[in-house]
């Protein structure tokens, strides 16, 4: 892999990792989506944010692993 490649894949590691984590752990998600009248959404959040969490944080772990071989 090369180092630009490398280098992307660890931006967007970090990237959706703070963004999904930022949803995660404030109420940034319950009030957007209350003021858009979105709200029933709210039960199924925990079902798509913490697997994605999850990816992007091996995302990440991989891409370090990746750039320190």
């Amino acid at each position: 892999m090369s180092a630009h490649k490398s280098r992307r894949l660890l931006g967007i590691g970090i990237i959706g990792t703070a963004i999904t984590a930022l949803c995660c752990f404030t109420p940034l998600l319950v009030v957007l989506l209350g003021a858009v009248g979105l709200s029933a959404i709210l039960g199924w959040l925990d079902f798509v944010l913490l697997p994605a969490l999850a990816f992007f944080i091996g995302l990440t772990v991989y891409a370090v692993w990746r750039r320190a071989a």
